[in-house]
Parts: structure tokens; sequence; C-alpha cells
């Protein structure tokens, strides 16, 4: 592009006024966001930016590469994921194409693959992704309306309000954490939820460490039971726009007639509500053709199912097989954990 370059820094002001005037802008892209990653372990943030000639921005993309392992084991699960960019001043084709391209040169040795995981629809521009061999992939989300407190009402499912009603009645609190112990008992939750039922591997504990001691980013809402955490939501929120579930968990079926992971979800609603926020986003429901439970469950809060899908690009197939495989085995180890247990127990009867 004539007249324009990329960079890998920009001023605080600017990058901060570019985002937040911009109609698609969204906290993962910001430079608080960008900090964030950046404290994280195993975390490392990618920005870059299209300036012209007197500084003016036409276009960002924050991307954060993300590894299960440090050191050389770590490129073997690296890849790189862009929650809501880039974002291309006044929908530009051209700004679009150029910051691809130069992203794709950045990423493409660092990372097995990329995933843009949109918030809008980029319908319009697909073909500019393909163009860089990103393949379109659909994958469903719900957004919450917050604005009427009525309408919201109306639109949750009568069980689910039950369910929030008799949590509390219980004696189930929703507070906001005074201190980073209660964040820790959170991340213990969510670390059973992902070793049990997600079976993926989940984020380093400083993730939501950082996330805490910056108040600029957002906020916990934890449910609490006779002094303890059994449950909660780690929220971003943009501007008074957007408060988004990154990370939802609760001790669901322990205790009787109380429903921490409905009522951690329900937290996040109501607070936007009060807080002139307008919508609360679940950041993701699933694949169409494939069955998901938790997208059940999030459609019992009424918001309206969306389809913006992801851009993928592999930019190692290789170990993208590999890491494949991996994730398989990863999901499906307490299985084999199991078969080898019993065939060492059979064994030592049979030789006893």
């Amino acid at each position: 592009m004539e007249n324009c370059k990329i960079v890998t820094k920009l001023d605080r002001n600017k990058w901060s006024l570019f985002i937040n005037s911009h109609p698609h802008g969204n906290i993962f892209q910001t430079l608080e966001m960008y900090k964030v990653y950046q404290d994280t372990k195993k975390y490392k943030p990618v920005f870059l930016a299209v300036v012209n000639n007197v500084g003016e921005i036409s276009g960002t993309l924050l991307a954060v590469i993300q590894k299960e392992y440090s050191g050389v084991l770590g490129n073997f699960t690296a890849r790189s994921i862009i929650h809501g960019g880039p974002l291309i001043k006044d929908d530009d084709p051209t700004v679009l194409d150029f910051i691809l391209k130069e992203y794709d040169k950045i990423i493409k040795k660092k990372v097995i693959y990329s995933q843009f995981r949109n918030f809008w629809d980029w319908r319009e521009k697909k073909e500019i992704f393909q163009k860089y061999n990103c393949e379109y992939l659909e994958h469903l989300n719900f957004i919450v309306d917050c604005r009427n407190r009525d309408h919201i009402k109306k639109e949750v499912s009568k069980s689910k309000l039950r369910q929030i009603k008799k949590s509390k009645k219980e004696g189930a609190k929703i507070i906001e954490p005074l201190s980073i112990e209660q964040v820790s008992q959170f991340y213990d939750v969510l670390k059973h939820l992902y070793k049990e039922k997600v079976k993926k591997p989940l984020p380093d504990w400083s993730l939501f460490e950082k996330f805490y001691y910056r108040k600029d980013v957002g906020r916990y809402f934890l449910i609490e039971y006779k002094s303890k955490i059994i449950g909660g939501i780690m929220c971003p929120i943009f501007n008074k726009k957007v408060i988004y579930e990154w990370f939802v968990c609760g001790l669901d079926g322990k205790y009787k007639r109380i429903y921490p992971s409905v009522l951690a979800t329900w937290a996040a609603i109501d607070y936007a509500n009060f807080n002139n926020i307008d919508v609360f986003d679940f950041m993701g429901a699933g694949k169409p053709d494939q069955d998901y439970g938790v997208r059940d469950f999030k459609s019992k809060f009424g918001g309206q199912l969306v389809n913006y899908g992801r851009f993928e690009k592999v930019h190692k197939e290789f170990l993208m097989r590999i890491g494949k495989l991996g994730l398989k085995i990863y999901r499906g180890r307490k299985f084999w954990f199991t078969q080898i247990k019993r065939n060492i127990n059979k064994l030592t009867f049979l030789q006893s």
C-alpha cells in the first residue's frame, strides 16, 4: 500500500482512541489486554498496525501465541488466537489484505496454526481471508441484550429463573472477590471442570492472577456458599458496551438446590443490566452440525443465536496432525490409564 507501513508499536492514546471509536472495537484488541497476555506464562502477544505517513491508523491486529509447554516442546503446541480482530477503518478491503499479508509473514514460523474468532460477520470480506488460505469454519454464539430488565426476565427460561431463586434461598451468594485467594479457589474449580469434562488444557494460573489485579480489563463474579467459592465467571468488559464470558464454572450437582453455573452466568447478565452495559457475549456455542450440551445451557438465557464463524489457517500441516492426535490422547488419557491399570491388576491376580 502506498504511503502506508506496518508498525508493531503504537502511541498508547492513539491505540485506545482507534479501538474505542471503531464500531467493532472490543477488549481483546486493546493495549490493556496486550499487557495481560504479556504477563501470562506461555503466552506471547503479537501486535501490528497499519499507519500512513502522517501517523493515522487504518487497521490493527492483536493476536496471542499460546503454548502448553515452555522451551522447545512448546513449539509443538504453539497456536495464534485472534479474538475480535483485525479491526479495519471503514472496512477497507485493501487495508485488510495488507494486514493479513504482513501478519502471515510474521507468524508463519512461530505457530502451527492461526485462528480468527470472529465477533461480527465477515461474509463480504471472506474471499480476502481465503486468499491467504484461511478456511472458514462455522461457529455459533449467543448475544444477550441486557438493556431492558423486563425483556431479560421474559427471555430467560423459567427453569433457570427458579434455579437462581433456589440457589439464593439456600444461601449461595454472588460476590466480587476480595482477595486473590478467592480467585485461586475459583481456578481450582475451573481446573477440575477442564480435567473431568472439557478435557482441554487450561491456561496458566498467571492469566487469572493478572486479570484480577488489572481492574481495567474486567471483573470476576464468584459464587460463595458457606464461606467457600463453588463457582464463578471471569468477565472482560469493554467500554460499557459489552461484557464477555471468558471462563465460567461451578460445582453443579454437589450441593442440593444450588446451581452455581447458572448463578454465575446470571451474575454477569444482571451486572450488565444494572451498569448500563448493552450486551452479554457468551463467546461461543459450538459448531452447528455437532451436538453441544453447553449450547443448550446457554440457550436458556435468551440470547440471539448468531453464526459469525471462524477463520483458521494451518501454517505447519504435519505438526497440526500431531497436535490433534495429542489432544485425542489428552482427552482419552483417563480411559487408557484405567485400561492399563485393569490389565496390571489382572496380571497380578493371575500371577498370585
